[in-house]
């Protein structure tokens, strides 16, 4: 009846905008008016006469969907049942048990929960499956968001949480009472080395300023005269959190970013409105691809104010705006409105989607049509691809097996089990897994399914592939047979080769669950490239002046 009654006021409401739309005489109006016409007639039409029964929430959500896909990913039409998602992005808040769910092995299984919270204080643990949420069995049909909504509720209700544990024959029931979850933008922050304190701000909610205030200000108590700042991976969120984080480094009153768009009364320059905690502590920023938006901006502050050093990989390139804007019945629009520009006056878009090709598709801004642009001090920088770092960190990727036993979940559920044979461990930061501890995880693997292809094996498929089309396979197989049997690879032997990056990996995970998300940031630190290249370069003033000195 619900969905009857919508369709029934869709129409309706189609003419009333394609009336007032011909109110205008110009022709983008009538074109407007016209399209908007076609659209409701056509909706009409396929809903009455359609062999089949059509869902008209379905339908209109898909038509807006794909209009608003052809702009940019990022202008989206958030409908009413979704609105409580989008505010929990934008906020860091919401109503539930406060734990991480993951697919591991095909299982639901919990992942995370966050220190403090309800999910952790009843006593559920990193690796329990998920077998039922208040009477509702977990099955194949039920994925990770199902059963995260399940979770969510108002807060002081119940919710029953039937798990089954590792080394336990029956499920454990658990009675959780809901409350409100906040999640934090600075999940963890320490001191990385004598006198260099490390901050890692994982999103741009309510608050994101004030947070890595406090945890600046701790560190220098701590002894802290060096900071650094990790963005990698963060996506951004609000403009206005990114200008109070840029704020702890750079003096009051300081332009931040500015705004520029169709609606010019809407263009806006942004200046920090506080004192700072401190302008002169030498500051190194992490950055890779995953550094996006609210991220770019606070590392485009400090690389044009000459303020820091970035460190690690190019940024995303999010150079773009977003503004909600409410609709009917409660929906809401997030709409591009605008593109903004930092302090020296370049915009870091690396995706043109005002000129799209035939396809749809869109390119990168050419090289040949980035501007050179530069900082405070004179240095040479560049818009139109996200931000270059100031020293650049090569990555080594991890080798085939590791990442067989990363992503078959295996490394995960050796954790588990090392964690139900071991009552506690050292402190994150000095837990090592020793040799004989890798023999049993060896021997553990021996039952369990983790093939993989190496990189070179796939490029010898694909030479036999490529033989076999352009007909030379029969003077070269007996070649090719040879190469593939001399390079087949030897899982106890990878297991040898690779030891020290599969020893990394599980001991993060170990870590994790006795110590959580301190735990698993804590215990990568010692094969942290990016911290290890910024510890050496924040401790060698000669090279950090010289980095942000002009050529």
């Amino acid at each position: 009846m619900k969905r009857v009654l919508k369709a029934k006021i869709l129409i309706p409401l189609f003419v009333v905008i394609t009336l007032f739309a011909f109110r205008e005489p110009t022709e983008r109006y009538f074109e407007i008016a016209k399209n908007l016409d076609i659209f409701a007639t056509l909706f009409k039409e396929v809903n009455a006469y359609y062999v089949d029964e059509v869902d008209p929430d379905q339908m209109i959500e898909t038509g807006i969907d794909a209009m608003l896909g052809s702009l940019d990913p990022y202008t989206n039409y958030i409908p009413e049942e979704d609105i409580e998602s989008f505010r929990t992005m934008t906020t860091g808040q919401y109503a539930g048990i406060g734990a991480l769910i993951g697919k591991v092995d095909g299982k639901i299984l919990i992942t995370m929960p966050y220190e403090g919270f309800a999910a952790q204080k009843a006593g559920l643990k990193i690796g329990d499956e998920i077998i039922s949420v208040d009477g509702h069995t977990v099955d194949d049909e039920k994925g990770i968001s199902d059963i995260s909504l399940l979770l969510k509720g108002q807060a002081r209700t119940q919710v029953d949480v039937t798990v089954k544990r590792f080394g336990k024959s029956e499920p454990i029931e658990f009675h959780i009472q809901r409350e409100k979850i906040t999640i934090d933008n600075v999940q963890y922050y320490g001191m990385v080395g004598k006198e260099v304190g490390y901050v890692k701000l994982e999103d741009f909610t309510t608050e994101a300023g004030k947070e890595v205030a406090n945890a600046v200000e701790e560190l220098k108590k701590q002894g802290a005269t060096k900071i650094i700042l990790d963005l990698r991976g963060n996506p951004g969120g609000l403009l206005s959190e990114a200008v109070n984080v840029s704020n702890v480094f750079i003096p009051k009153n300081s332009e931040v970013v500015s705004t520029k768009g169709k609606v010019t009364e809407w263009n806006k320059t942004y200046k920090t409105l506080n004192s700072p905690v401190d302008t002169e502590i030498p500051l190194v920023v992490l950055t890779n691809g995953g550094s996006a938006s609210a991220s770019e901006i606070v590392s485009g502050v400090i690389q044009d104010y000459d303020r820091g050093i970035l460190l690690g990989a190019r940024t995303f390139g999010k150079g773009l705006v977003q503004t909600t804007r409410p609709l009917s019945y409660n929906a809401q629009l997030k709409v591009t409105t605008a593109k903004y520009y930092i302090p020296s006056g370049r915009c870091i878009q690396a995706l043109d989607y005002t000129h799209k090709n035939e396809d749809g598709s869109v390119n990168k801004i050419a090289d040949s049509l980035k501007t050179e642009f530069k900082t405070t001090s004179g240095r040479v920088v560049y818009d139109g691809q996200g931000l270059d770092p100031d020293v650049k960190v090569d990555h080594e990727y991890y080798a085939p097996i590791t990442m067989s036993l990363i992503t078959k979940g295996l490394i995960f559920n050796y954790a588990t089990k090392y964690a139900s044979e071991h009552a506690t461990i050292p402190a994150a930061k000095e837990f090592r897994l020793t040799d004989q501890e890798y023999a049993a995880f060896g021997k553990w693997l021996q039952s369990k399914n983790y093939d993989y292809t190496t990189r070179v094996e796939q490029e010898i498929d694909e030479l036999e592939e490529s033989s076999k089309k352009e007909k030379y396979y029969e003077d070269i197989h007996k070649q090719l047979l040879a190469l593939k049997e001399k390079v087949k690879h030897n899982k106890e032997l990878d297991l040898q080769n690779f030891k020290e990056e599969i020893v990394q990996a599980l001991e993060v995970e170990i870590a994790s669950r006795y110590y959580f998300v301190r735990g698993d940031i804590e215990a990568s630190f010692r094969k942290d490239t990016d911290i290890q290249k910024a510890i050496s370069v924040l401790n060698d003033t000669e090279t950090y002046n010289k980095i942000l000195a002009v050529n």
